[in-house]
């Protein structure tokens, strides 16, 4: 790990550790198999997590490294409540949260921001605690909400690219924020995609009740 973390490229006059530009581009691909509701999502999501845990460590963001190890927990929980929860028409069951679990989704992220942050500080593991925290936590919500086939994953990974782009800036991680202004854009789009599939799985399942038996 140390040869990708202290070997890179240039890019615009900015270097980027191959540890970084692998698994950014890890991350990126997951939103991709997201979106098409695919179980590689989640194996491709650990590279991502192992890779990028090291990154973190390094710039001394110790709630993004550690989101990456709730992530890696997170993402075989999701594995498996994809392989059980699939639909032969349109892949991974996905449905809109109902109210309570929209409040729970809200309530979970203000209240694990706050606890988050102020352990990072009094641990000192972080320069930018509270930014750092509402990363991890909303990153925890969203991919809980993924693992759950909630459409409104997409909108919390939306707060978390507004937070994460000046962070990642201001760490000196450009690539990062580069991809995290990508990541807003397919998130818009996965969101939509989801959104519709939604949608159509309700209706059919409407007709399914509808329809007499024989």
């Amino acid at each position: 790990m140390d040869f990708l973390l202290h070997h890179g490229i240039t890019v615009f006059g900015q270097w980027i550790s191959i540890a970084e530009l692998a698994g950014q581009l890890f991350a990126l691909a997951v939103v991709f198999l997201a979106q098409r509701r695919t179980l590689w999502t989640w194996p491709v999501q650990v590279g991502a997590t192992v890779l990028l845990f090291a990154v973190y460590t390094s710039a001394h963001l110790g709630g993004l490294a550690t989101r990456q190890l709730a992530i890696l927990a997170i993402s075989i929980y999701g594995w498996w409540a994809w392989s059980r929860h699939n639909d032969p028409v349109f892949g991974i069951v996905v449905r809109k949260g109902r109210l309570a679990e929209r409040l729970s989704m809200i309530a979970a992220f203000a209240v694990g921001t706050t606890v988050m942050a102020l352990v990072l500080d009094a641990l000192n593991a972080s320069w930018a605690p509270w930014p750092d925290a509402a990363l991890f936590i909303g990153t925890l919500v969203a991919f809980a909400a993924q693992g759950l086939g909630l459409v409104e994953f997409w909108l919390v990974w939306l707060v978390v690219d507004a937070i994460g782009v000046p962070l990642q800036i201001s760490s000196g991680l450009y690539f990062s924020a580069a991809i995290y202004v990508v990541f807003a854009g397919l998130v818009i789009h996965g969101w939509w995609s989801w959104n519709r599939s939604a949608k159509q799985v309700r209706a059919a399942r409407t007709d399914k009740a509808l329809t007499p038996s024989n």
